[in-house]
């Protein structure tokens, strides 16, 4: 079942509440049906907070969610059967082989006798299995784990698939074949709900919602966020002891943010001309070689560092203030 609109989860002013404590603050989205949606933010911003809540395991304080056409609040059992739900454990039974983790996953989604073989058969092809299907999961490795319980949370063929920071300790190879996965159910019309903290994944989503504090604070593709919410420019800069150069070029006025990029630094300025000739003097003096300083598109890390610290200097006069 899906909203007649063609909306997979409509959000409105959700929140959750741990006594004084607010992990989810009244935020409001929608994700459309086929749509690989990310939610973005570092560890404790209220990802799965959020994912709980519309996958009916965690009851909200307030506000409305709608997942697959379900109301979060009174119709979370219909909810649960008409979703995949993934977290980072992976919720697998070590002790039991590939085959039998999918038989008793078939059996938790009722999948009906006559597709329980092809479902099974689906789910190792998927997984590259097959030559491993009777053997105990507590040997796979963890990209094999991992794409195992993805086709046990998806055996029943469900609308909507919800991922909480599924490739967390799984090697660069294995996230990429992962993701290749989600682009294949996406695909077919799947709806994707995936929660990561990696930006290079941030990346291959086709929108993303940035989460702080429980907060939503800015949401859109990877190319609008590049281009609408960063205000200030961003420099590239290639040259000798980056780490020693940071240290310097912080001290400069026109420089608001220096942070190490690669083997180079990413510098945040207001005026990128003025900061270009400043870092220039600044080197001659000191005696560094700069290989290149140039003006570039802002990574995805750039834009969240950013927004984080637009935030806090938004709340810290408020926290004085209520002091």
């Amino acid at each position: 079942m899906m909203n007649k609109n063609g909306k997979a989860v409509i959000v409105k002013e959700l929140e959750k509440r741990f006594g004084n404590f607010t992990a989810v603050n009244r935020i409001s989205f929608e994700v459309e049906k086929g749509e690989v949606f990310g939610f973005l933010g570092p560890n404790g911003a209220g990802k799965s907070t959020t994912i709980r809540m519309l996958c009916g395991i965690l009851a909200p304080t307030s506000g409305t969610g709608i997942v697959a056409g379900f109301d979060v609040q009174t119709e979370a059992e219909k909810i649960k059967s008409n979703i995949g739900y993934m977290s980072q454990k992976f919720s697998l039974y070590e002790d039991l082989t590939v085959e039998e983790n999918i038989n008793f996953y078939s059996g938790i989604y009722r999948i009906p006798k006559d597709k329980k073989a092809e479902r099974k058969n689906w789910v190792i092809e998927m997984a590259g299995l097959l030559e491993h299907r009777s053997s105990k999961t507590r040997i796979l490795s963890g990209g094999w784990k991992q794409r195992l319980a993805l086709g046990c949370a998806i055996l029943h063929q469900p609308p909507i698939i919800f991922l909480d920071e599924p490739t967390s300790g799984v090697d660069p190879i294995s996230r990429r074949r992962f993701w290749d996965l989600i682009y294949e159910l996406s695909g077919k019309g799947v709806t994707v709900f995936v929660t990561t903290h990696y930006m290079d994944e941030a990346e291959y989503c086709d929108r993303l919602a940035l989460i702080y504090r429980g907060e939503l604070i800015a949401i859109g593709t990877p190319k609008e966020l590049k281009h609408n919410f960063m205000k200030e420019d961003v420099l590239e800069m290639q040259c000798e002891c980056p780490y020693s150069v940071m240290n310097e070029i912080k001290q400069l006025e026109s420089i608001k943010e220096v942070a190490l990029f690669g083997k180079g630094l990413h510098v945040v300025t207001e005026n990128s001309e003025l900061a270009i000739m400043e870092i220039k003097k600044l080197l001659d003096e000191k005696k560094y070689k700069s290989i290149h300083i140039k003006k570039i598109v802002p990574s995805l890390e750039d834009v969240f560092v950013s927004l984080i610290e637009a935030h806090d200097r938004i709340e810290q006069p408020q926290k004085e203030v209520t002091r």
